[in-house]
């Protein structure tokens, strides 16, 4: 989605439980159909497209967003089960829960008598 074009990271406020990590990060001016959430492996990108409205015949004489695009890109904990991820997106702000994995105990290895 992004390539080469500069952008800028969203604020973000994460917080972390017995039962996984919450992630709050701020979009503003994106719109949920210009909002992109990946998750590879260990690697949970964010990124999205602000998209002005403006009212009719009116035009922008000045913005103090240089790059109307934001990316964010977390390196995420192999305890946190990344298949469970949980998002919802309201006025502008993206919440993630991702809850941690539930670690199965390693096979018991079976010693046999000879």
């Amino acid at each position: 989605m992004i390539g080469t074009v500069a952008t800028l990271p969203p604020a973000v406020d994460v917080f972390e439980d017995a039962f996984g990590v919450t992630l709050y990060a701020d979009l503003p001016g994106v719109p949920k159909d210009k909002l992109t959430l990946q998750v590879d492996e260990n690697t949970l990108t964010i990124e999205g497209e602000v998209m002005l409205c403006l009212p009719e015949g009116m035009k922008i004489t000045h913005t103090e967003m240089h790059s109307p695009r934001y990316r964010r890109v977390f390196t995420l904990s192999r305890e946190l089960d990344c298949g469970k991820v949980d998002a919802e997106f309201n006025h502008g702000v993206l919440r993630l829960r991702i809850p941690r994995a539930e670690h199965v105990p390693p096979p018991r290895v079976e010693i046999k008598v000879v």
